[in-house]
């Protein structure tokens, strides 16, 4: 059985991040700290990794950020899946509708 791990306001932690993030105490206290915000941003920049060599980058990265202590991801425009707000206009045109800036 797993400790409870918090999760984000949209999406859930896929096994492989949730393994990584419970194997060091101090990661894992430090996401447990995070917003459900914050840690649904991290999550949805993992997840929307295309390949699984960058999904694994991502969930390192994800690590030494925490240790950082950045609260949410370096570089990542936001998760376009939440349903409590518009995506920002630049969300809309890069991320939903694919053009090009």
């Amino acid at each position: 059985m797993h400790e409870t791990i918090a999760e984000g306001t949209v999406h859930k932690l896929a096994e492989d991040m949730r393994t990584a993030l419970a194997a060091d105490a101090e990661v894992l206290a430090l996401w447990q700290s995070l917003t459900p915000l914050g840690r649904n941003e991290f999550i949805c920049w993992v997840e929307d990794a295309k390949q699984a060599k960058t999904r694994e980058k991502r969930i390192g990265r994800t690590i030494e950020e925490l240790l950082d202590g950045k609260r949410r991801p370096c570089c990542w425009a936001g998760c376009i899946h939440r349903t409590d707000k518009a995506p920002s206009k630049w969300q809309q045109a890069v991320l939903i509708d694919k053009k090009k800036q």
